[in-house]
This record gives C-alpha cells, sequence and structure tokens, in this order.
C-alpha cells in the first residue's frame, strides 16, 4: 500500500466520529496527516470545491434531463477535493477532461447560437446552474491562486474549466427543455 492509498483509509475511518476538537484553535488536518491554517487558500479551495458540489446538489433536486451526468460530475468533484486533501494525490486525469468537453459539445449543438450576452435566470433549474457556473468560477480563481504557491493538479484545473463552460451551457439547455427564453442584456434599459 502507497502513502496516498494509506492515507485515503485513514480518512474514511476518521468519519465514523463527526467532531474531533482538533479544529477549535483554527487549524485543521488535511488527509496526508499535516495540519494547516482553516483560512488557507487550500482549504479555501475545498470549501469552493464542496460549495459547488452543494449547487449541483440543488440543480439534481430538479427535473432536469442530464443526472446521470450530473451525479458523474459530482463524484469528480469529490475527487478533486481529495487531490487538494492529499496534495500527492492525483484522480482527474485527460479522460475526464475529454467526457465533460464531449458533453457540453452534445448539450450546445442543440441550442440556438448566441448573439448577445445572457443574464442568469429563467427557470429555476437554470437558475441553479448559472449559480453553479458563478461559484465554479471561483473554484477555478481559487485553484489557479492555489497553483501559485503549491503544485496542483493540471488536469483538475482544465476540468474546472470546462465545468464553468458546461454549466453555462446546461443552463440554457435546461431552459430550453422547460420552454424559457434566455434572457438576452439589453445594452440601454
Amino acid at each position: 500500500m502507497d502513502n496516498v492509498e494509506y492515507h485515503l483509509k485513514i480518512m474514511v475511518n476518521r468519519l465514523t466520529q463527526i467532531y474531533t476538537k482538533t479544529g477549535d484553535e483554527g487549524k485543521t488536518g488535511l488527509g496526508d496527516g499535516t495540519r494547516t491554517e482553516k483560512f488557507s487558500i487550500r482549504i479555501e479551495c475545498l470549501g469552493s470545491v464542496d460549495e459547488l458540489n452543494s449547487v449541483i446538489g440543488l440543480i439534481l433536486t430538479e427535473n432536469v434531463s442530464q443526472k446521470a451526468i450530473l451525479n458523474k460530475i459530482q463524484h469528480d468533484l469529490f475527487d478533486i477535493g481529495g487531490e487538494l486533501s492529499i496534495p500527492a494525490y492525483k484522480k482527474i486525469d485527460s479522460k475526464k477532461v475529454n467526457f465533460l468537453e464531449n458533453e457540453l459539445d452534445k448539450m450546445n449543438k442543440t441550442l440556438p447560437p448566441l448573439k448577445d450576452f445572457i443574464l442568469p435566470g429563467g427557470s429555476r433549474a437554470a437558475s441553479y446552474a448559472h449559480l453553479a457556473r458563478t461559484v465554479c468560477r471561483r473554484v477555478e480563481r481559487n485553484l489557479f491562486l492555489l497553483k501559485s504557491k503549491e503544485e496542483v493538479n493540471k488536469n483538475s484545473l482544465k476540468y474546472i474549466n470546462r465545468l464553468s463552460d458546461f454549466l453555462f451551457v446546461l443552463a440554457r439547455h435546461i431552459n430550453k427543455e422547460d420552454n424559457y427564453n434566455d434572457i438576452l442584456w439589453q445594452k440601454n434599459i
């Protein structure tokens, strides 16, 4: 068993006790056993990824046709969280990025071309997708900030970038399925 597998096994075993009191002084433990400040950029990244996953969970409470893909994305985001928790761990590969690109392209082909900027909104599910997109953009900014100081899996960076595009197209796709028009930005309103 290598070091990463060992730490993953320890993390799973820790889940039986929810509170540990070890964070009461402002530090938290990473999956590799190291401790870091709760306000560190790595922890901010972890929290942002978790928030994004939660917003995708909101989308999944709606009647959307992309549930299987969104479920897969949730698992991929959990894997990115694992990478952030165990810095040497890499789970996201180019196949996952390619899968997301292919799904994005399939959805985008069903939509009319954009001629104007659109505003977030439409159906509730589409609005959740727009919210997820904005959180995803924050995740991306945070990951690049972390990358400026430490190594970050390049495939995870690509994945998050594609995911924000996917979520934008998903919002449009949902609105089309739900018979809502895109809300076009009006320059001189």
